[in-house]
């Protein structure tokens, strides 16, 4: 016998001085190498894709959106080996449905989105489901009812949340100032319940009630004029932590003493990491939660498992309220928001 060649086998490898036998050989494993790198493509592509659209990081809580988006990608990939999580981002409504389309082109099976706005969005999620894609709208509802899950924020529960806690910390006695945020459904929901509230408590007075528009130098603006309007303040609603964060520049500015809380929502780092703190005014956030976007994303993995059906068709995620003692679960150090 051939050494590492069996009797029986040498007409088939014949040992030459020019190295054949070792160019069979090397071919051979080539071919085994490539084989092996195929079926690996083929798994991957075989993976069952979901896309999830949202907008980009324009403001706290959309930076909060993506961070969980992120976030969520890891942890699910991981436990659901599987599935290959998509994540897309848009500035505006054209380039979110442009990127959605793109999605349908790579083939995802879900659609994860949170519409920019929802008249152009409703026609590509339409073509999303005559696609047979499972469709999960996050935040905000289209034009159309077509979803096969609705994951929502309570807005009035937001502003309730709020003005309990606020009426709590005043001890149910006061002046208080309201900054809205754009006049539309969603200020709509959450001042209406915030000012049904604090009707509750006769002790607490509205002293004014004026948009910010959820914006930094709005509520820095707007913040200025209620100072040098209003002698004594007790506290401000502010409902948002990006117009809390120009307030108090207004507030730390005018070096009045008299207000006790400013309270906004979000739960953005910088809020919560000053409520962890034990800030004296920023005692306490309300939570609008990011990870609604991470609940869309495991909605859509079940419905894809439970062959296209929802196990629920409305999630609503409740607000929180954040303070000192709980404020860890809260903070985020590595995220934008």
């Amino acid at each position: 016998m051939l050494r590492g060649v069996p009797e029986c086998d040498r007409h088939v490898y014949p040992i030459r001085k020019d190295g054949s036998m070792k160019k069979i050989f090397t071919l051979f494993g080539a071919a085994l190498l490539a084989f092996a790198v195929v079926s690996c493509g083929d798994a991957k592509a075989k993976k069952t894709k979901i896309g999830v659209s949202i907008p980009a990081a324009d403001h706290g809580w959309t930076g909060g959106v993506i961070y969980s988006a992120e976030a969520a990608k890891q942890k699910l990939e991981a436990a659901n080996p599987d599935y290959e999580i998509i994540i897309s981002t848009a500035r505006d409504a054209a380039e979110q449905v442009n990127k959605i389309e793109n999605l349908l082109v790579q083939g995802v099976r879900a659609v994860v989105v949170l519409p920019q706005e929802p008249g152009p969005l409703t026609s590509v999620c339409e073509a999303a489901k005559k696609q047979g894609a499972f469709l999960v709208t996050v935040d905000r509802g289209l034009d159309k009812p077509i979803q096969d899950v609705y994951v929502a924020g309570d807005n009035a529960g937001f502003g309730r949340t709020a003005a309990q806690a606020l009426v709590k910390a005043l001890g149910g006695e006061g002046d208080i100032l309201v900054m809205e945020g754009i006049p539309c459904v969603v200020n709509t929901d959450r001042v209406e319940a915030f000012k049904a509230e604090i009707a509750k408590h006769p002790g607490i007075k509205i002293l004014e009630s004026q948009s910010a528009y959820w914006d930094t130098e709005k509520g820095l603006k707007l913040m200025e004029n209620y100072l040098q309007k209003y002698p004594k303040i007790d506290a401000v609603w502010v409902g948002d932590d990006d117009v809390l964060v120009g307030a108090l520049k207004a507030l730390e500015e005018s070096k009045r003493r008299d207000v006790k809380l400013m309270l906004g929502g979000g739960g953005a780092k910088l809020i919560v990491k000053r409520v962890l703190d034990r800030d004296p005014i920023v005692q306490m956030t309300v939570t609008y939660p990011p990870k609604m976007i991470e609940v869309g994303i495991e909605a859509a993995i079940d419905g894809l498992k439970n062959g296209g059906k929802a196990k629920e068709t409305k999630i609503v995620m409740p607000s929180e309220v954040v303070t000192p003692e709980n404020a860890q679960a809260f903070y985020f150090p590595d995220s934008i928001y």
